[in-house]
């Protein structure tokens, strides 16, 4: 199965809302935060500690990662 590129950026925020909010990240949502994360050209604070939080409940396993 081949993943496309999303057409749209969508904000960060509703990225990370989205993996919470599931309790997984799929390949589909790490390429869509890997690309939303990629067309910035600077983070600030809030999207790093988001980020930061996305690994340590990857680390601890409160999130799973799907195909």
């Amino acid at each position: 199965m081949q993943i496309t590129s999303p057409s749209t950026q969508i904000p960060l925020e509703l990225v990370f809302e989205r993996i919470f909010a599931i309790g997984r990240i799929s390949r589909y949502d790490q390429q869509l935060l890997m690309s939303t994360l990629l067309s910035k050209e600077d983070l600030d604070e809030k999207e790093r500690q988001q980020i930061n939080r996305i690994f340590a409940a990857l680390q601890t396993g409160l999130l799973k990662v799907v195909d």
